[in-house]
């Protein structure tokens, strides 16, 4: 036994890990609704994972690259647009938001599940050349457009079927199950389009099936509370017309403190869709790499690296408020910057990959923040409207930092010098962390002011 005792080790490691997502391991009320949504969240993401932003820019980059139709400028802006397609849908957000509103919700998010496996699979009969390529940008588009109604409306049914002491945890688990089999689609994509690059004619059907097989698990989840919900929702929509662009203005003039957020949060954000699509066209242009290699670079290892790190993050998330958590989780992003920037001067595939893993942290704490800041604001029935102005913002920015990523490629690349938009994101980002800094002393200073009064005063 003495010599078997080093292997046994990472085996105790990994059964541990295992045994600390079975149902059993939370409060018997939030073993069942736990449980259903963890078995959906492994097939769902075998889906999302065709269409997932690292993996499909490499697969448009690669696929499309020389074929009829198909000019190089065009094919870069097709390459941005599919890195940024999930972030420019969050522009429907309050669409979402407000159709939602007195609807079931386990329901209406289950169809907008089963749209986007249809719109995957989709992308199957779309041939490889120019009219293709738009074809498939257009589906690629509403697929993400559908699951961003998703991740909007999601957030209400975590909140209402989870305790606050346990969501951070039970958000951890379910984005960790999650971004394994999204690296694990990312692989087997990879591995396909290295075969034979129209092997997608076959492969995306084939995850989209097993979508569907995710979405009939998840509409077995019951939503807590559901009738009142339901009841306090609608009793809002009496009082007001519906959750629209001016409804966030008018949220964001009300709380001032999440309005500040959401700016820095702009800022920060900026920087980090700009990253995507230069770092793709240092992988393709630059160092050649495989399709395997490439979305291992842009999905995979990130993805496999969030198990570990979403742990670590989502206990530092339960004891401190959004802001304190971006202004600590925010370096993780600008570090991965000036690793890639530091691959596109090099030419370093090691660096590459050392960026990867440090996006994978960065995104780690990111999925938890994503889904969870907000309600650090929000009230319990404005909670998909506090989301839905953080997910249309990103939208915004989402249509304007992959253009200004592309725009500076452009212009640079030609002239020698197009590691400078890697830079220039390394810049924004930390600009942006500064800023949740700020807030944060300005918070506790105010805080500290406060409890030195109530003291004099007693």
């Amino acid at each position: 036994m003495r010599e078997l005792a080093p292997f046994l080790v990472p085996v105790r490691f990994i059964g541990g890990f295992a045994r600390s997502f079975h149902p059993a391991s939370l409060p018997p009320m939030l073993r069942m609704t736990y449980g259903r949504e963890l078995v959906s969240w492994a097939f769902l993401p075998l889906m999302l994972g065709a269409i997932e932003g690292g993996t499909i820019g490499i697969v448009i980059k690669k696929a499309f690259d020389g074929q009829p139709g198909v000019e190089t400028g065009w094919l870069d802006l097709a390459t941005a647009w599919a890195l940024a397609a999930p972030n420019i849908a969050n522009l429907t957000s309050f669409i979402w938001a407000a159709l939602a509103k007195g609807r079931p919700k386990v329901a209406f998010i289950s169809g907008l599940q089963i749209a986007a496996c249809l719109l995957v699979a989709a992308i199957a009969l779309f041939p490889r050349n120019g009219t293709g390529l738009l074809l498939t940008c257009i589906a690629l588009g509403l697929a993400r457009t559908a699951w961003t109604g998703v991740i909007t409306v999601r957030a209400a049914v975590w909140r209402n079927n989870y305790p606050n002491a346990s969501r951070a945890e039970i958000a951890g688990k379910l984005a960790t199950v999650q971004s394994l089999f999204l690296a694990a689609a990312g692989l087997l994509v990879g591995r396909a389009m290295d075969y034979d690059p129209d092997n997608y004619h076959y492969l995306f059907p084939l995850l989209a099936v097993f979508g569907l097989i995710g979405n009939h698990i998840y509409r077995k989840v019951r939503l807590r509370r559901a009738r009142q919900l339901q009841r306090a929702e609608l009793d809002g929509r009496k009082k007001d017309a519906g959750f629209s662009p001016m409804g966030m203005i008018r949220l964001l003039r009300e709380d001032r403190l999440y309005a500040r957020f959401m700016w820095w949060m702009s800022i920060f954000g900026f920087g980090n869709l700009m990253l995507s699509a230069p770092m793709t066209y240092v992988v393709t242009d630059e160092l050649h790499m495989s399709y395997t290699a490439g979305i291992m670079i842009n999905a995979i290892i990130p993805l496999a690296v969030m198990p570990f790190a979403i742990p670590l993050w989502s206990r530092f998330m339960a004891r401190t408020h959004i802001i304190e958590f971006r202004s600590v989780h925010g370096w993780s992003f600008v570090v991965a910057s000036v690793a890639v920037t530091l691959a596109s001067y090099l030419h370093s595939v090691e660096l590459m990959y050392l960026g990867a893993v440090l996006l994978g942290i960065g995104y780690a704490g990111g999925t938890l923040a994503w889904n969870l800041g907000h309600q650090d604001f929000a009230s319990a029935e404005r909670d998909a409207d506090y989301m839905a102005v953080h997910v249309t913002l990103n939208g915004i920015r989402g249509i304007l930092a992959p253009i200004a990523a592309w725009g500076m490629h452009q212009w640079l690349a030609p002239l020698g010098h197009a590691p400078l938009v890697l830079v220039t994101c390394t810049v924004i980002n930390a600009i942006g962390v500064l800023g949740f800094i700020s807030m944060r002393r300005s918070i506790r200073a105010s805080t500290d002011g406060g409890d030195t009064a109530q003291a004099a005063a007693a």
